[in-house]
């Protein structure tokens, strides 16, 4: 089977609010998981949004350091949202990100282990170095950008949620629970 398009409710793609169709995108890759469906399945650009909304989340609340705790610095999601960053052309994200990762990458081995073995709150002199660059400084709006990726998505469908839930099940191949 190949990857599925890139599905979202019609209301979140008519809504005026940019993260209404990322996370109708999120909620519908989560419910592919809960149903068993393989992430190999789901379409690579609907991952790369739902993704980037978790790089953002964390940085928002707690600067790239948070990211770096929180992912446990995993270099295919790293790869993956550097990509992701391109794709959806935001230039000063990129650099900020790329800045950011060979900064990580350069720290030692003992210096990472330490960091992640430690609190994130508190004093914390490894969390400060990394945040040492403001990810709230940059002006582009990662979530715009994101919504609007989605939006002009040549694989997007907008489907009513009724709809939604009738064609994951042909996929799953059983009745999933409505809530």
């Amino acid at each position: 089977m190949e990857n599925l398009p890139i599905i979202v409710s019609e209301n979140a793609f008519n809504s005026p609010n940019p993260q209404d169709i990322i996370h109708s995108n999120i909620s519908i890759i989560n419910l592919m998981r809960e149903e068993g469906l393989d992430d190999e399945l789901i379409h690579d650009d609907a991952l790369l949004s739902y993704y980037l909304d978790y790089y953002v989340a964390q940085c928002t609340q707690g600067e790239f350091a948070q990211f770096v705790y929180h992912s446990g610095w995993d270099a295919e999601l790293n790869l993956l949202l550097e990509e992701g960053l391109q794709l959806i052309g935001a230039n000063d994200h990129l650099v900020f990100f790329q800045q950011q990762v060979k900064k990580v990458s350069l720290m030692s081995t003992v210096k990472r282990d330490k960091f992640f073995k430690g609190k994130l709150e508190g004093v914390n002199a490894i969390r400060d170095a990394i945040n040492e660059n403001s990810f709230a400084k940059i002006e582009e709006n990662l979530t715009e950008l994101n919504a609007a990726f989605l939006k002009s998505h040549p694989d997007l469908q907008a489907l009513p949620i009724e709809t939604i839930f009738t064609t994951l099940e042909e996929i799953v191949g059983h009745e999933i629970k409505r809530m």
